[in-house]
């Protein structure tokens, strides 16, 4: 087998020797008849091409087989070869816009594999003054579609898909939009404002306002069937004009929940009650704040069990329910039949059949039932992980290395965090568990390679004579630590990786989640934190006038308390924006607890902000 191989590899190489040798040789012109080759498909293996090529005569003819064997090697998995075979073209090919494209396109295609996307971007670069036939452009903007995908640039990526789709029949062209609506609903509002009035693509521009619009006006439908008219007004031959993407259709005929009565289920009383009072005390600043006398919000006690509060709420008239907050609470509602809570209440009564009501569970559970008026809102240090993992993605960070506090928690984060990346990159995130107290700082020695490095530097020594100085040297193939560890850890933790940096390797970004933020706010804390960078809810990120309030309220609330305190504002603030919300994924509120979206199984889905510790304060990022 082996033998065979190496001997089509010469054969392949000897036929492109004679294709080099043709096209730097200089002879008299002999007229020969061109023959008709398309570049549009490969149809044969590379050598075949090669062969083809070595034997013709017209030099456009054999640079059009020469592209179809590299196209060819591509095809085969064989990039380097495909590589050596456009750049011997290169400098002599012939000048017409249809070769020159494909040799770009080829050129960028073997980048992608042996190279970096951006490197294949740079390439891939067409000039406007060209005239190629269709299908040319559509691999073109198909390819930077792709490229600026990986490179995780959506908005580029947009921008070259509403171009391909003006080359496509209407069948695939509404397939390219509707990814593009897709690709769309993760962007927040303020990146699309600066690129909606872009005048040199109008019908990118007109996606990206439709986006916008979708968004920022979601919320009350009545003004979102306005603007919408002025888009299709204003963009009569937009692709988008005729018919609106489904899931903006589903919003404009959704009902918001618009409920005067709001029950709250808490426990108020037992040993839960001070975790639910900071809850509370969130919804009632809200509700305060917004000053709406035509609301009531009643509150529930749930200690005597979820389901008799739920049926209490129920009897007084809820028309939207907040609550319950402890998971083993949410299980029972889910579990709760409407026979079973009202026998609860009233034994000899005859049962009722309690009808469904909008709810906000402020806690999620693994297995539930996705109802249409269900909602889950929790701070999830799962959800946490995940939105770590999107952050250092887009960061650039390519090999992160993860310390990890060899808990419950620490495990499932982590385990959340390696999904999260493995979706991403398609690579697994290295993850080390540490134990507290000395195990700590072995662990960290482990993970950064120095104690590796140590052991060797002392092998060397008792070899060598006379003995030798040397520093230990850290691991250079990491290039970000995301530290998953309680506040009490990270003051040591840190400090551990700070002094196991070698002085030969450049320090590396650190990254921290909510759950190891210190508590204590002095410059002094901060300047030992420096270049963290950290995840929270924006409320705590930018301190504000409502920060200073709670603190002199409450001046020995953790930041814990605090978190649950914010949940608390923004339960009350999204029960009016959760039906616009779960009709449009594309829909985000930026509430006080971070970007909050809904997923289609109710799910609330929650980005929270990042701040980096710098010169002894948390600045937001």
């Amino acid at each position: 087998m082996l033998k065979r191989l190496n001997s089509t590899k010469f054969i392949s190489i000897a036929i492109l020797s004679a294709v080099l040798f043709g096209c730097g040789t200089s002879t008299a012109p002999v007229k020969t008849e061109k023959t008709q080759v398309s570049l549009s498909a490969v149809t044969m293996a590379s050598s075949q091409y090669l062969a083809l090529a070595a034997s013709e005569k017209n030099r456009e003819t054999r640079d059009k087989y020469v592209l179809l064997a590299a196209h060819a090697f591509l095809n085969e998995g064989n990039a380097n070869t495909a590589d050596k075979t456009l750049k011997s073209i290169a400098q002599d090919m012939t000048q017409k816009p249809e070769l020159l494209a494909e040799h770009k396109y080829l050129s960028a295609r073997v980048l992608e594999v042996i190279s970096t996307y951006d490197h294949a971007l740079k390439t891939l670069d067409y000039p406007s003054t060209w005239t190629l036939p269709n299908w040319q452009w559509v691999s073109y903007y198909q390819f930077k579609a792709r490229l600026y995908q990986q490179v995780n640039q959506p908005i580029e990526q947009v921008r070259q898909l509403s171009l391909l789709s003006q080359y496509l029949p209407p069948t695939q062209a509404y397939d390219v939009n509707n990814e593009i609506w897709r690709s769309l609903q993760p962007i927040n509002e303020k990146t699309l404002l600066s690129f909606r009035d872009d005048r040199t693509n109008p019908i990118f521009a007109g996606w990206v306002q439709l986006a916008y619009i979708a968004k920022h006006y979601a919320i009350n439908p009545n003004d979102l069937v306005r603007q919408l008219g002025s888009w299709q007004q204003l963009n009569p031959n937009h692709p988008a004009a005729a018919k609106l993407p489904t899931d903006l259709e589903k919003a404009l005929n959704t009902k918001p929940y618009q409920p005067k009565n709001i029950a709250v289920l808490l426990p108020l009383t037992g040993p839960r009650a001070s975790v639910a009072d900071t809850v509370k005390q969130g919804i009632i600043a809200n509700y305060m704040a917004t000053g709406d006398d035509s609301v009531a919000v009643n509150f529930f006690d749930t200690a005597l069990g979820a389901p008799l509060a739920y049926q209490q709420a129920v009897t007084a008239g809820a028309e939207f329910i907040i609550g319950p907050l402890l998971q083993s609470e949410v299980e029972q509602l889910q579990e709760m039949t409407p026979v079973s809570a009202i026998t609860a209440v009233t034994p000899a009564a005859e049962p009722i059949v309690a009808k469904s009501i909008p709810q906000l569970y402020l806690n999620h559970i693994d297995n539930f039932t996705a109802q249409d008026d269900k909602f889950f809102f929790a701070l999830s240090p799962t959800d946490e992980a995940i939105d770590a993992a999107q952050r250092l993605y887009n960061d650039g960070i390519e090999q992160p290395l993860l310390l990890v506090s060899n808990d419950a928690v620490g495990h499932r984060m982590a385990d959340s965090f390696s999904d999260a990346w493995q979706q991403l990159t398609r690579k697994p995130a290295e993850i080390h568990y540490y134990d507290a107290g000395d195990k700590m700082k072995v662990t960290v020695q482990k993970a950064l390679g120095v104690i590796d490095s140590k052991e060797r530097i002392a092998r060397i020594k008792a070899i060598l004579v006379p003995k030798i100085e040397a520093d230990f040297r850290s691991r250079r193939d990491i290039d970000a630590i995301y530290m998953i560890s309680a506040s009490r850890d990270l003051v040591l933790l840190k400090p551990f990786i700070d002094v196991n940096f070698s002085v030969f390797a450049q320090p590396v970004p650190l990254y921290t989640t909510s759950r190891s933020r210190v508590e204590s706010n002095t410059r002094e804390t901060a300047t030992e934190l420096n270049n963290l960078t950290i995840s929270d809810i924006p409320w705590l990120i930018t301190p504000n006038t409502e920060t200073r309030m709670v603190n002199e309220l409450w001046p020995n609330w953790s930041n814990s308390r605090k978190r649950l305190y914010i949940m608390g504002y923004d339960a009350l603030d999204l029960v009016g924006k959760l039906a616009q919300m779960r009709a449009l994924p594309g829909y985000q509120f930026s509430g006080r607890s971070g970007t909050l979206s809904v997923q289609h199984d109710g799910t609330i889905n929650r980005q929270l902000s990042w701040g980096r510790y710098q010169r002894g304060n948390l600045r937001p990022l």
